[in-house]
């Protein structure tokens, strides 16, 4: 793989949604980065099903039964050949494994070691089972998402798996490798979903310590309160988005969608935010999605069509930018950002569990006589 991260080499220990996506970053980038997966019996009624699995693409994958006599050794000595090592599981899962932090810097101290939860490591709920959702809430960031008087919305798992969890990770780890550069040291890496979703709320915090931010969902600049930065329905039932905040690019999204009410003018009034709200809503159901495109796609009023995912892959501006690509006959997004001088490849499909053991332990440098030992024991 080519790309800025060439030449690194990362261990992942296969988990669910956000390790397998901070990995995908770093395979992305072009760093090696082997998948330690568990073995698994053939389903014949799955199929193919490891193309679907597109988080998992661009990396090797070792299946190895890591409750099998020398499988965990053999880990170890793969540990010592790599930069660093990814887990997203709970606290003491790996330790148990015989593969937890102190173990690995025994064998290569320069090892950053990436862990991953949605609690953190330690604190009262550090061994309690959750979900994004339940992180998310903990750090205020979904109490903020949703209408007035209703619920808060479930924006889907971007907040706690992804954001503040595998890509705070991949920035944690990217860091810790930078110092161990310097030093020779590695470190250990704490990522808790808490801690990356409550930073993502940075700025939000800051507005509502200036009092330019209320505990009230629906009701502010940025969560839907403003009639100038929300989705609004057209006639034929499709949304269109408005985001025009500064003042030129309020006038612009005014005179283009013909809104001269005169009551429009005190775009700051928060008062009047609600009433602005519904009266935008009429305007945009004269047109359809296609019609407000065409007058307003491209200008300064801050507007864009909202897409689904059958739609957005064949926007021409997504097309233009190659933003999405076609792999095994998956559509998905393509690896970002991009870079001048060190581009990424398109990624490799993703690999069936196990379809690399033998020969990423040979690449590694694993003595023939412990590959053999392992088929044996029936580890690998």
């Amino acid at each position: 793989m080519a790309g800025p991260l060439q030449g690194m080499k990362i261990i992942e220990m296969v988990g669910l949604g956000p390790a397998p996506f901070c990995a995908m970053m770093f395979a992305d980038m072009g760093a090696e980065v082997i998948r330690i997966d568990r073995p698994r019996a053939a389903d014949p009624a799955a199929g193919d099903a490891s193309r679907y699995d597109i988080l998992a693409r661009g990396r090797r994958s070792l299946a190895i039964d890591l409750k099998t006599p020398g499988a965990t050794e053999a880990v170890l000595q793969l540990v010592e050949g790599a930069d660093a090592l990814i887990e997203g599981f709970r606290p003491g899962v790996m330790e148990r494994l015989g593969l937890g932090p102190s173990v690995c810097q025994a064998r290569n101290s320069r090892l950053v070691y990436g862990r991953m939860t949605g609690w953190g490591q330690h604190g009262p709920l550090a061994h309690a089972a959750g979900h994004d959702i339940n992180y998310i809430s903990l750090s205020g960031a979904l109490h903020a998402i949703g209408r007035p008087e209703e619920a808060p919305v479930i924006p889907l798992n971007y907040i706690g798996d992804f954001g503040g969890g595998a890509m705070m990770l991949a920035f944690g780890v990217l860091c810790a490798l930078l110092a161990a550069r310097k030093t020779g040291e590695g470190q250990v890496v704490d990522a808790a979903m808490t801690d990356g979703s409550a930073l993502l709320s940075t700025m939000m915090y800051g507005f509502k310590a200036a009092g330019e931010w209320n505990n009230r969902r629906g009701e502010n600049l940025l969560d839907g309160g403003a009639h100038f930065y929300n989705t609004y329905a057209c006639a034929d039932g499709k949304y269109i988005s408005v985001g025009a905040i500064e003042p030129q690019f309020y006038a612009q999204l005014m005179q283009q969608c013909g809104a001269d009410d005169p009551a429009f003018d005190a775009q700051r009034d928060m008062h009047g935010w609600p009433m602005l709200r519904y009266r935008l809503a009429d305007v945009f159901k004269t047109k359809t999605r296609v019609e407000w495109c065409a007058l307003m796609e491209g200008t300064d009023a801050c507007f864009a069509p909202v897409l689904d995912w059958d739609e957005a892959p064949h926007h021409p501006h997504n097309q233009a930018r190659n933003t999405f690509v076609n792999i095994d006959g998956i559509v998905q997004p393509a690896p970002a950002p991009r870079f001048s001088r060190t581009p990424a490849d398109i990624p490799q499909p993703p690999a069936a569990i196990g379809a690399h053991s033998e020969a990423i332990l040979r690449d590694w440098g694993i003595a023939e006589e412990m590959i053999r030992q392992l088929k044996a024991d029936q580890a690998i």
